[in-house]
């Protein structure tokens, strides 16, 4: 069963030199794997990889965060070209398992309107008050 991933962004994007394709062909090189291997992993086909690097076009969207766990790195790094823009990017992510506690959280908490997600927030502050209080006794 392929695992499904539900990613948020806040902030703001400022893109990078490279294309993403060209950051995802870097990381094969640092990671000393084939793209072979990249397809393996990935499964996404070796002529649609190919076709990325003689085409210079960029990968579907939805295979983003496949690509990011087989190479091990995060959107972050994939989307901005850190050598350029380190300083430039100003995003919070989080990559959550559909499948996941975590999943049906954010999707209630989504749901609350104002006062409640206030109240939510303030009962969250206590408890991590009084957890911290905990470890220090």
């Amino acid at each position: 069963m392929a695992l499904k991933y539900s990613i948020h962004f806040l902030g703001r994007f400022v893109s990078g030199h490279m294309i993403i394709s060209e950051r995802i062909f870097q990381r094969i090189k640092e990671l000393g794997i084939s793209q072979k291997e990249f397809a393996d992993r990935t499964g996404i086909t070796p002529s649609t990889i190919s076709d990325w690097k003689h085409k210079k076009t960029n990968p579907a969207a939805d295979k983003l965060m496949i690509i990011c766990k087989a190479l091990q790195t995060t959107p972050n790094e994939l989307l901005s070209d850190t050598s350029d823009n380190q300083d430039k990017w100003d995003v919070d992510y989080m990559l959550v398992d559909e499948q996941s506690e975590d999943y049906i959280l954010l999707q209630q908490y989504h749901t609350l309107d104002v006062t409640k997600k206030s109240r939510l927030m303030g009962y969250l502050q206590a408890l991590c008050q009084t957890e911290e209080k905990g470890k220090e006794e």
